[in-house]
C-alpha cells in the first residue's frame, strides 16, 4: 500500500501549466518545508484535482488524506477504522460491488505529487528502507484516487460542516518487477503499488460517464518499470531532520544495500 507521498513544489499555481482551465475552490497555501513528505495518517489536507459536478469544470481543492464515509455520524468513533480508508484496491472499485469504493466510483479524482515513497524489506534489516519513486520525465505527475464529501458538526461550534476527503488507489505490479522488489514486505501489503500514470491517462481518469467496464480498462494501466525513476531515500517517518540537512526526498546511500532482488525476506 502506499501511505507516503511528496508534493515538493511551492508554487500550486504551477498545476495550471497541466490543467490550464482550473478553478481553484479556495486559497491553496503549501508549507514548503512540509511537502516533500507527506504520511496518511496524519489525515492531512492536500490539493487535490476533481470535476466539480455544478459546471463539469477541473477543480482543484485541499482535501483531507483518507476517507471518511458519507454516512459517518460521530468522526471520533470512526478514527480507527479510518486508518485503513488512505489507499483504495483497485479490484474492489468495480469488482466488489459491497465495498464503499464501488458507492464512490465515480467520484474520481486526481492527486497531484513529486514522488511517492515505499519500503522496501531487507533480510536480516530490522529497518525497511524507504524508496522515493516518480514518473521518469514527470516534474510532477498525477496518480488516480477517489474522493468522498460528509457532513460534519464542527467540535467547537456545532455547525455542521462539509467535509472533502480522497483516497489512493492502488494495484499489483505484475510485469513491473522493480515494484515488486522494493514492495516487497508482507505486513506493508506485499506487491501493492500506486495506480501510476502518464499524464494523458490520469486527465482520462477524470472523463465523466464512464461505464464500469471503461473504469476497470482505465486501472488495468501498470506503468512499466523504464517509465519510473526509484532511488533510495532517509528513513522518512520522522520528525528529526537528516544529519546530513538534506530534504527527506533527497538520494541517500545506506551501507550494504543490497540490489534490488537480492536478500528479499522470507
Amino acid at each position: 500500500m502506499c501511505y507516503d507521498i511528496s508534493f515538493d513544489t511551492s508554487n500550486i499555481r504551477s498545476l495550471e501549466d497541466y490543467f490550464p482551465d482550473l478553478h481553484f475552490d479556495d486559497q491553496i497555501v503549501i508549507n514548503y518545508e512540509l511537502t516533500a513528505h507527506l504520511q496518511s495518517h496524519g489525515f492531512g489536507n492536500h490539493p487535490i484535482i476533481y470535476i466539480n459536478r455544478d459546471d463539469l469544470q477541473p477543480h482543484c481543492r485541499l482535501m483531507e488524506w483518507s476517507v471518511i464515509p458519507h454516512y459517518t455520524k460521530d468522526e471520533d468513533k470512526f478514527k480507527i477504522a479510518r486508518l485503513k480508508m488512505a489507499n483504495a484496491r483497485s479490484e474492489r472499485i468495480i469488482g466488489d460491488k459491497t465495498s464503499y469504493w464501488y458507492k464512490i466510483r465515480n467520484r474520481r479524482c486526481l492527486i497531484p505529487v513529486t514522488g511517492a515513497y515505499e519500503h522496501r524489506g531487507v533480510a536480516g534489516w530490522k529497518k525497511k528502507v524507504p524508496y522515493h519513486i516518480s514518473v521518469k520525465g514527470e516534474r510532477i505527475f498525477f496518480m488516480p484516487g477517489l474522493y468522498a464529501v460528509v457532513e460534519l458538526p464542527d467540535k467547537s461550534t456545532g455547525e455542521m460542516i462539509k467535509r472533502y476527503t480522497w483516497t489512493l488507489v492502488t494495484r499489483e505490479p505484475i510485469c513491473n518487477i522493480a515494484m515488486k522488489n522494493i514492495h516487497n514486505s508482507k505486513e506493508d501489503g506485499q506487491f501493492r503499488m500506486p495506480l501510476f500514470m502518464p499524464l494523458d491517462r490520469a486527465k482520462d481518469w477524470l472523463t465523466e460517464g464512464l461505464s464500469d467496464p471503461e473504469i476497470q480498462e482505465r486501472m488495468n494501466y501498470e506503468l512499466p518499470e523504464e517509465a519510473m525513476e526509484y532511488f533510495p531515500v532517509d528513513t522518512i517517518r520522522t520528525t528529526k531532520p537528516r544529519a546530513d540537512g538534506k530534504r527527506k526526498n533527497d538520494p541517500f546511500e545506506w551501507a550494504n544495500l543490497p540490489a534490488l532482488g537480492e536478500m528479499n525476506p522470507d
